[in-house]
């Protein structure tokens, strides 16, 4: 089969190719509860550019060559002996871990918390290829409604986003505040899941113009240029006291310290993108009691509630797409913020 492979890090970015399009072999079926899927979309995430630079190699054991994307969606094209679930042809969307599901985690129902887990795309080969190997308790059946090439970003960047904004809709009520920071490839599906499961306003605070007008169209209530008075702003529309919740989409460079300034005392900081830190005197933790709440990837029963709210049209992926063989291409837009909303790579 054909695969974008990665062969080496490139920690600034700066090469003009990051993977290679290349023959690799096809995946097997090597347990009973195995699937091979047929690519139908890839999503290219910005973790991969992370990977690219070599941050993960400290996370994961990873050896290159190997074949990055871990959103992923497409046909079953093989099935393991004891899988009963799926059928060849049906098309699925891919929970984005692999696991055995005996582990009291995976029996909770919290399978990115797994024991005995693989992440395709992070720690073992991924989906910007033409098939893909995975597990039958990894896939959810697509409703008629939805097509595998406009769904694959939704099995992490949606997933994320709708993990936290899940989290935040929880206790927002309406007359209240929810700040994304961030309107990009997860920000925008965040303020869609907002709109979707509560009533509070949503102001959406981006460096891009691109981006804000992104957020006007998924459902914002405003929109505040991040050109360096980003937090007077939002504390303007907020009486002065912040927002009730804050989902930092971007989580590094002066967004964490913006963001938590942006939360209201007694409120939520949601941190979803990652690179920075967070740094805070303890006292103010105390005297304001504001609540920090890291946001992994989201579950396999809330990737089924996502795929019911996109079923439904109350969320929509704003994409790209790319051949596979333009994998850098795509690559190289993500990182000088050339794409609106998600790039995806069809084979």
């Amino acid at each position: 089969m054909k695969a974008a492979v990665l062969h080496a890090y490139d920690e600034k970015l700066a090469g003009p190719e990051f993977v290679r399009y290349q023959d690799v072999p096809d995946p097997k079926i090597e347990k009973p509860t195995d699937v091979i899927v047929r690519i139908g979309g890839a999503g290219v995430c910005r973790t991969d550019l992370h990977i690219v630079e070599g941050i993960w190699r400290s996370k994961v054991e990873v050896q290159l060559p190997y074949i990055m994307g871990h959103e992923n969606a497409g046909w079953v094209e093989e099935v393991g002996k004891a899988v009963e679930s799926v059928k060849v042809g049906d098309a699925v969307i891919c929970h984005p871990l692999v696991t055995s599901g005996h582990c009291l985690a995976c029996r909770r129902g919290d399978d990115m918390h797994a024991t005995d887990s693989r992440f395709p795309g992070i720690n073992a080969n991924g989906g910007y290829a033409q098939y893909l190997a995975t597990g039958e308790r990894s896939l959810i059946k697509l409703p008629g409604s939805l097509t595998p090439k406009a769904v694959a970003p939704y099995t992490d960047a949606g997933l994320t986003a709708y993990r936290a904004a899940k989290k935040a809709s929880r206790h927002l009520l309406p007359g209240e505040f929810a700040v994304c920071i961030g309107a990009g490839g997860l920000g925008h599906i965040g303020i869609q899941v907002l709109r979707a499961l509560c009533a509070a306003e949503i102001i959406v605070v981006d460096q891009s113009e691109m981006a804000l007008n992104l957020a006007k169209e998924c459902g914002a209530h405003y929109v505040v240029k991040a050109d360096g008075n980003e937090v007077e702003s939002v504390l303007a529309l907020t009486g002065g006291n912040g927002a009730e919740a804050v989902i930092d989409f971007v989580g590094e460079g002066s967004a964490v310290a913006k963001g938590i300034a942006m939360t209201r005392n007694g409120g939520y900081y949601y941190i979803v993108g990652y690179g920075g830190k967070i740094d805070l005197p303890t006292i103010d933790m105390i005297t304001t009691e504001k609540t920090i709440v890291g946001n992994l990837v989201g579950t396999y029963p809330e990737l089924v509630e996502l795929m019911a709210l996109a079923d439904r049209g109350l969320v929509t992926l704003s994409t790209k797409e790319y051949r596979l063989s333009e994998a850098n291409q795509a690559l190289l837009d993500l990182h000088h913020g050339k794409i609106k909303g998600r790039a995806v790579l069809v084979p």
